[in-house]
């Protein structure tokens, strides 16, 4: 493996791209197949889809990536779906926003990184089906790499055959690599997920990981990819099942003060959202995450 892994980081971004057309593709036939229920008789929605730019400081190019938004759908209020690949060198603020990584051996002296993954927020029309999020993505330094991401279920109207759905099939697409990987990523998850100030989690938990380099790039890949693969059968059944259900004006509150909370996490605590911003990427993409609407009492 070269010290550039000019190869591996092909690989990587190109699986990326490829989870976003079968994410995107599998979004938009839950929109055309939405015959019955709250907002059936609505247009289905369509992702509006933009490549977005970084430049380094000096103007020099520094990568980008794709941009895909869905708005006012009649399953989906609000969600996006981006990938990207970026490189360039890290400034110190850069490099203190990853928590993960700081101190690298060498870094100061050759700061050049390259990443690229895949990062999903989905918004809910019907209160009853669960917003959600998926991340996965490849870090590369000179001196490092890892790879880390995850995905968590955050409905403001639990349900608990949901949750026990949603994370069955994160255990079923993670324990080829290793029965106790499940249990561990799921106690991560629920760490990171937690809003200290609220003294509460974000939602009902998934998994997640981060800074993951077990020596063995094609193995720490894999399980890239099956973190990745396991999404859509964990999430799309909870969709079918709940689109349909009507909803009461208090279901829609419920809904709105939850999106509050998502937003302060975001804004506040989420390590991609404050290195995405540290390191210049389009701040819409960035900020695609937020909900359309939201409500603090």
């Amino acid at each position: 493996m070269s010290s550039e892994m000019k190869t591996e980081k092909a690989q990587a971004a190109a699986w990326f791209r490829t989870l976003r057309d079968q994410i995107v593709a599998a979004f938009e036939g839950l929109e055309d197949s939405h015959a019955d229920g709250p907002l059936s008789d609505q247009t289905p929605g369509r992702f509006e889809v933009s490549e977005t730019t970084r430049n380094s400081d000096d103007g020099s190019d520094a990568g980008g990536g794709l941009m895909s938004v869905m708005r006012g759908g009649r399953v989906f209020e609000k969600v996006g779906v981006n990938v990207s690949e970026v490189y360039g060198t890290l400034g110190e603020r850069a490099q203190n926003a990853m928590a993960a990584r700081k101190g690298i051996p060498g870094m100061k002296n050759d700061p050049r990184f390259w990443a690229s993954g895949i990062s999903l927020v989905a918004h809910m029309q019907n209160p009853h089906a669960p917003a959600v999020h998926m991340n996965t993505r490849m870090f590369w330094t000179p001196h490092a790499w890892w790879f880390g991401g995850g995905s968590d279920l955050n409905p403001c109207i639990e349900y608990d055959e949901d949750t026990a759905h949603f994370h069955g099939q994160q255990k079923k697409h993670l324990d080829p690599h290793g029965g106790l990987l499940y249990p561990k990523l799921k106690a991560w998850a629920d760490e990171y997920f937690y809003i200290p100030h609220r003294n509460r989690a974000r939602g009902v938990g998934g998994i997640f990981m981060d800074d993951r380099n077990s020596g063995e790039w094609e193995r720490d890949f894999a399980l890239t990819q099956d973190i990745g693969r396991a999404f859509l059968p964990a999430f799309v059944p909870l969709v079918e099942k709940r689109r349909v259900q009507d909803w009461s004006d208090a279901d829609k509150e419920a809904q709105l003060v939850h999106r509050g909370l998502y937003a302060e996490y975001n804004l506040v605590y989420d390590r991609g959202t404050k290195f995405g911003l540290e390191t210049g990427h389009d701040a819409n993409a960035v900020l695609m995450s937020l909900p359309p609407l939201a409500k603090w009492i």
